[in-house]
C-alpha cells in the first residue's frame, strides 16, 4: 500500500494544508507582486475574511509565504511570496493549464451524470 494514503503522511498534510482552491489563487495573486490583505479581498471574489486569514496562517506556517508588517498609519500587512513558494508555480500552472483545455470535456461529463443521476431518482 501506498504510504501516501496513510493519515500522518507528510504529502497527504501538505494536500489538505496547500492544495486547495484559495491556496492556489493566493499563490497566483502574489506571483505578480506582494499584496496587502485588503487587495486580496478585492481581488479573490467570494472569499471570506475567515477563510482568506485562515488560508494566509497556512502558507505561511508552511514557508510558501511571508508575511511584514508595514510602519504605516495605520498598521499594514503585506504577503509575499518565497522562493519555496515560487516551486509551486509550475505544478499549479500546469493543472490550471490542463483545467483550462479540457474544460469542455469536464463539463460534458457533469452534464452527462447530473443527466444519469436525475433518472435515476
Amino acid at each position: 500500500m501506498d504510504n501516501v494514503f496513510f493519515a500522518d503522511c507528510a504529502a497527504r498534510s501538505f494536500f489538505d494544508q496547500v492544495a486547495n482552491k484559495w491556496s492556489v489563487m493566493i499563490l497566483t495573486v502574489l506571483e505578480e507582486k506582494p499584496t496587502r490583505f485588503n487587495e486580496f479581498m478585492r481581488r479573490l471574489e467570494g472569499i471570506t475574511h475567515k477563510a482568506l486569514t485562515q488560508a494566509l496562517r497556512r502558507l505561511e506556517r508552511n514557508g510558501l509565504i511571508s508575511r511584514r508588517v508595514l510602519a504605516t498609519s495605520p498598521v499594514a500587512v503585506e504577503y509575499s511570496i518565497t522562493d519555496l513558494g515560487r516551486t509551486l508555480q509550475a505544478p499549479f500552472g500546469a493543472v490550471y493549464e490542463w483545467a483550462i483545455n479540457h474544460l469542455q470535456h469536464i463539463e460534458k461529463a457533469q452534464e452527462s451524470y447530473d443527466a444519469r443521476a436525475n433518472n435515476v431518482t
